[in-house]
């Protein structure tokens, strides 16, 4: 089968050939393998013949100037599209630091949305023409990124205390955020629908959790982001594809909403933040596609993620309705060894 066909099997939660399989390895995790046998001329995806998807993203940004303010031998500060001041550090897999927020009152929204224009070149065309046809050829599930919610808001545009004070002060400000990034988003991927190049789902990150609970509340959650998740699945839907949430955390309280919202598949699955996939397998395995769901802190410890393979994918993945992949990403502590053995083991269990 190719990735295609079991993408579409599990998201109509029927049985494939096996579980598919992708994942999201850091860079540093990837420069470990390259040391450690993996050709430097090959895809990780190619060597350990695992599934291959595709992502078409577009530029909903205001487009702020992009200018470097510091640069050292091991960081660099500089100001990005969405107006923020960032540091980024040069060491692999470090994490940026947000200093400043340039959009921090609905006075400066105002200005910052009629910036979100929606010229021709925020579509990725000569991607598109070079690599679509190739990817239809190969079979890949191929995924429309989305660009919307708290999580993007608050984390690359006005800032966490900002966003989640503005929620409860200024809730017209924040609902008027969450739906011009989707209205731009919509735009510019009708555009690119109506220009012939399909995709199987949309996709959007949206993380509302951290670990054990939520960042706020679900009467919160029904009144602010709902309308605006449902509207981006309604708009899947109409074209007779899926819709996926990626939301880090705990967000099991939030289950029954989402499912009411319509989403066909949740992903990653967070074990570490409190996450519970075989339940979630019990009570929603039927319509909702689990995607994730192993916790990336054993992986590194090749015993016991075998022995958690073998205990949580057999669950998940009966009468479909599974895409295995770590809980959230797989870091640079992972070996070749031992990703190989995970892949081996997964394709042994995950068959039908």
């Amino acid at each position: 089968m190719t990735t295609k066909e079991r993408f579409m099997r599990m998201y109509t939660h029927r049985e494939a050939d096996r579980i598919p399989i992708i994942d999201s390895p850091w860079a540093g995790t990837v420069a470990r393998w390259h040391r450690e046998g993996l050709p430097e001329d090959v895809h990780w995806t190619e060597y350990f013949d695992t599934d291959k998807t595709a992502g078409i993203g577009v530029d909903i940004t205001p487009r702020y100037e992009e200018k470097t303010l510091e640069e050292t031998d091991t960081y660099r500060i500089y100001t990005t599209k969405w107006g923020v001041t960032q540091k980024s550090f040069k060491t692999q897999d470090s994490t940026p630091e947000f200093l400043d927020f340039k959009v921090t009152t609905p006075e400066v929204w105002e200005q910052a949305k009629k910036m979100m224009t929606l010229e021709d070149d925020r579509i990725p065309w000569d991607h598109l023409k070079k690599n679509y046809d190739r990817w239809v050829a190969e079979g890949r599930w191929i995924t429309a990124n989305f660009w919307f919610g708290f999580d993007v808001t608050h984390s690359w545009m006005v800032g966490t205390e900002t966003l989640l004070i503005a929620m409860y002060e200024e809730p017209e400000w924040c609902m008027d955020m969450f739906n011009t990034y989707l209205d731009r988003c919509i735009a510019l991927f009708d555009r690119i629908w109506d220009a012939g190049y399909r995709f199987d789902c949309i996709n959007w990150p949206d993380d509302m959790g951290y670990k054990g609970r939520t960042f706020f509340s679900n009467d919160m959650y029904r009144e602010l982001l709902k309308p605006v998740h449902k509207r981006a699945v309604e708009w899947a839907h109409k074209k007779g594809i899926f819709a996926e949430l990626h939301s880090c955390g705990n967000i099991m309280s939030r289950i029954d909403d989402l499912m009411d919202v319509g989403i066909d598949s949740l992903n990653p699955l967070e074990v570490k933040a409190g996450m519970d996939p075989i339940g979630l397998k019990q009570k929603y395995g039927d319509k909702l596609v689990l995607h994730g769901g192993i916790n990336a802190v054993l992986w590194d410890d090749k015993e016991a993620i075998i022995e958690e393979i073998r205990r949580v994918v057999p669950v998940l993945k009966e009468n479909g309705g599974y895409v295995f992949s770590s809980d959230h990403s797989i870091p640079n502590s992972v070996s070749l060894e031992n990703f190989r053995a995970i892949v081996e083991e997964v394709k042994r269990v995950g068959r039908y």
